[in-house]
């Protein structure tokens, strides 16, 4: 269908972000990663993940006091190939940046290296930090823990987080190849979306403690935070099992929280900060057999991929990374889209701010 939301251009929409976490008190360099990561998503097409989450997942946390705008990092522990830190509940996007800058450092040295976060917040789009190492010829791969929200299969109660396992390659393409997908059917930040939008949420993909499916976007969005809604594992115990083993990950080379630990409120009803942990890990193939050995064979590998036999009724296949690839075509000179429940938030953190000076095409 033809877009007919208005566009923000690029420019407007990352300087207006960048200026509003500093009005919150974000060092200029840190809300610099922060509006670029949240841009990202956007510019792949990745609506969940982008201006969307802008206000309720880091504006809004501020202002609540669960999530510390200067984010303060400790190194808990560091070998040749290994990092350890905790974020002190400060801003995931900006303890990830540091991380696999190191770890990339480290890399370059040694062939491969691997990290972990505790006590750290949402980091935007997992396929962020996987890029930072395919520009530099590496593999990277990622994963993080999240406030339970997934049943295991044939359970109703939420324990696990959505947790996706991101992993990106290099190839001799346009684009490289980036897996960044949720362990979930759907996840939290697409049923946000679908309700900003006044959309049902598809059947099939929220489970309630009655063993029904749930559909009201809205209600799912309550039931979530109440533990009376849970998201369903892609594939089944295959997905159930992936889930585990992230959030084993995301918490135990960290010594961080996990499951339940990661709800975001205390005993008595009151909000806390979530405390998440990541992992990540960067491979440099030029200790093994060569960057652009790596490269070729696996754009290789793509190209055949695509033009395998297609199905009927198919004019297309795709590889991972293709489709945001695309979308960033179309999107990279036009701007971001943004639907009224965005435009509204935006609007709203502009005037609280005072910061006058932007004018959103929206407004007329």
């Amino acid at each position: 269908m033809p877009e007919t939301r208005p566009y923000i251009t690029w420019e407007t929409i990352g300087n207006f972000m960048k200026e509003a976490f500093m009005g919150y008190g974000v060092p200029e360099r840190d809300a610099e990663i922060c509006a670029d990561v949240l841009m990202e998503s956007d510019r792949r097409g990745i609506e969940s993940h982008g201006c969307n989450r802008f206000k309720p997942i880091y504006i809004d946390r501020f202002e609540q006091g669960i999530l510390k705008p200067v984010t303060e990092i400790e190194v808990l522990k560091e070998t040749p190939t290994t990092l350890v830190y905790d974020a002190h509940d400060g801003l995931g996007m900006v303890a990830s940046y540091r991380m696999m800058q190191e770890l990339i450092k480290k890399s370059k040295i040694y062939g491969m290296a691997m990290g972990a976060i505790r006590n750290s917040s949402h980091y935007g789009i997992a396929g962020y930090w996987v890029t930072m190492a395919t520009k530099e010829g590496m593999i990277g791969m990622t994963g993080t823990n999240a406030r339970p929200s997934i049943a295991p299969t044939f359970g109703v109660e939420p324990m696990l987080g959505t947790s996706p396992m991101t992993i990106g390659l290099p190839t001799d393409e346009e684009f490289p190849f980036v897996l960044d997908c949720a362990t979930a059917i759907t996840q939290r930040g697409k049923i946000e979306y679908y309700a900003r939008n006044g959309q049902p949420t598809p059947e099939g993909e929220v489970i309630g403690r009655d063993g029904k499916y749930m559909t009201d976007s809205d209600k799912i969005l309550d039931a979530l935070v109440n533990g009376e809604a849970s998201l369903l594992p892609i594939g089944g115990y295959k997905g159930y099992g992936y889930a585990t083993v992230i959030e084993i990950l995301s918490a135990a080379l960290a010594q961080g929280n996990y499951m339940k630990m990661l709800t975001g409120i205390n005993a008595d009803g009151t909000r806390k900060p979530y405390g998440l942990g990541h992992f990540f890990m960067v491979f440099d193939p030029s200790a093994m057999m060569g960057t652009e050995a790596f490269k070729k064979t696996a754009g290789d590998i793509l190209r055949a991929l695509r033009s395998s036999e297609r199905a009927p009724g198919h004019d297309r296949i795709y590889t991972a990374g293709e489709m945001e690839y695309l979308a960033w075509m179309e999107r990279k000179d036009k701007g971001v889209p943004i639907g009224e429940g965005i435009q509204r938030e935006l609007a709203a953190v502009r005037d609280k701010l005072n910061l006058s000076n932007y004018i959103f095409p929206f407004e007329g």
